[in-house]
C-alpha cells in the first residue's frame, strides 16, 4: 500500500508575512471574510475553499488551488470576487509552503470569560505525516479576526526563533515576586 502523499482540505490559503497560513473552521464561520480584508492588508490569497496539499517531504506540505477557482474567493452577501482583477497580480500567489494552520472556533461567552489566557490555544498538527504549528482563534463578536490573525502569525514567527512571549512573561512574573519591595 502506498503512502498518501496528496490531500485536498477545506479552507483558505493565504501568504501572510511570507508565512503560508491555512484558516480552517465551521463552513460560515468567517474564512473568506477575513482573507478578504488580510487581502485588503496586502497578504496574498493562494486558495478559497479548496487547498490542494501535498508533501514534498518529511518537514514540507506545498498548498495551491485547484486550476478552476485560481483568483476566486467566494464571501457570502458578496458573491463571487475576482481578487487578481478587484487587486492586481501582486494580491494572488499560485502556491505556497503551508507554515501554520489557524483554527477559527465559534465558543459560548462563558467558554471565553475561561480560555486560557497566559498560553492560549497552541497545538501540533499532523497533516499527511508532516507536523504543522496550530492556533486556534476564538470567533466571538468585536473581534477584529484579521488582526489577530496576524497576530498570530507574527508570534508564530517569534516561535520559531526559539521566542515565547508566555515564558518571558513568567520569568519577568517570577523575577518581580523574588524582589523586595523595599528594595525599591
Amino acid at each position: 500500500m502506498s503512502e498518501q502523499k496528496s490531500k485536498v482540505m477545506h479552507g483558505v490559503f493565504l501568504d501572510v508575512f511570507g508565512l503560508g497560513v491555512l484558516l480552517t473552521g465551521d463552513s460560515g464561520i468567517g474564512k473568506s471574510e477575513i482573507a478578504l480584508n488580510l487581502i485588503n492588508r496586502s497578504h496574498r490569497l493562494i486558495a478559497d475553499d479548496t487547498v490542494e496539499l501535498t508533501r514534498i517531504d518529511d518537514e514540507t506540505l506545498m498548498g495551491r488551488c485547484p486550476v478552476v477557482l485560481q483568483d476566486f474567493l467566494e464571501v457570502r452577501g458578496l458573491g463571487i470576487l475576482n481578487i487578481r482583477e478587484m487587486f492586481g497580480d501582486i494580491a494572488v500567489k499560485n502556491a505556497k509552503r503551508l507554515h501554520l494552520v489557524i483554527n477559527l472556533l465559534e465558543i459560548t461567552h462563558e467558554e471565553f470569560k475561561t480560555a486560557d489566557r497566559l498560553h492560549g490555544i497552541h497545538r501540533k498538527r499532523q497533516i499527511l505525516k508532516v507536523v504543522v504549528p496550530e492556533v486556534s482563534i476564538p470567533v466571538s463578536p468585536g473581534r477584529n479576526l484579521a488582526i489577530l490573525v496576524e497576530g498570530a502569525v507574527r508570534n508564530e514567527l517569534l516561535r520559531a526563533k526559539g521566542y515565547y512571549a508566555n515564558l518571558d512573561f513568567i520569568k519577568r512574573h517570577r523575577k518581580m515576586m523574588q524582589t523586595d519591595p523595599q528594595d525599591k
